[in-house]
């Protein structure tokens, strides 16, 4: 990974909190109701939420660790994904039960709790899982260039289709981007360091 990757994750951090702390603020509520607007009722990026459900992501995180698991037995690789999706799930999950937002007034709406977006911060998390993974030992950059472009901007419709259907408020979106970043970041950090003693021990020996 790029180096100013890291970094960038303490800046979605505090973003996150910022955002968390003005969420009642005018400024935050009239770029609520902005973007709801342009975006409510477009099937196109409504269908992209599919994409972000829990249970098609919980399917690729398994099938994901499943082939690591068969190709190279790849048991960090396999935490990795674990950490990732699955306690990113769990953190997306209790960040929502302590915060307690309510999602937007419509009929029909689900009943958990809106910020931040499942679907944005989960989305991001197994999408940039693939990206890490499948450009981990790539050395073509038009390759990985393309592999990363795909992942974001799968992310990005992801967590746009959460406002076009009015399931979530544009900030809820923002700040499950913020946060998924930031715990991707957190987990990679590990991941690069446990690899690095690994080589450090085999030049050893």
């Amino acid at each position: 990974m790029k180096k100013w990757f890291y970094p960038l994750g303490l800046v979605t951090l505090l973003g996150f909190a910022m955002l968390y702390l003005n969420i009642t603020k005018d400024e935050v509520v009239s770029l609520d109701h902005k973007i709801a607007n342009l975006l409510g009722g477009s099937q196109f990026i409504t269908a992209f939420h599919y994409f972000g459900d829990t249970k098609f992501i919980l399917l690729i995180a398994l099938l994901i660790i499943l082939l690591l698991w068969i190709r190279s037995h790849n048991y960090r690789g396999m935490l990795f994904v674990l950490f990732t999706v699955g306690v990113g799930n769990a953190l997306n999950q209790l960040l929502k039960k302590v915060i307690q937002r309510e999602r937007p007034d419509v009929s029909n709406q689900l009943e958990t709790f809106s910020f931040p977006s499942g679907h944005a911060m989960v989305g991001l998390l197994y999408l940039f899982t693939i990206a890490y993974l499948a450009t981990e030992h790539q050395t073509n950059k038009k390759i990985s260039l393309t592999i990363w472009s795909g992942a974001i901007l799968m992310t990005i419709m992801i967590g746009l289709s959460r406002i076009a259907e009015s399931r979530h408020y544009a900030s809820d979106v923002f700040a499950g981007w913020m946060a998924g970043y930031t715990w991707f970041i957190l987990v990679a950090i590990w991941y690069e360091l446990r690899k690095r003693n690994r080589k450090s021990k085999k030049n050893k020996l």
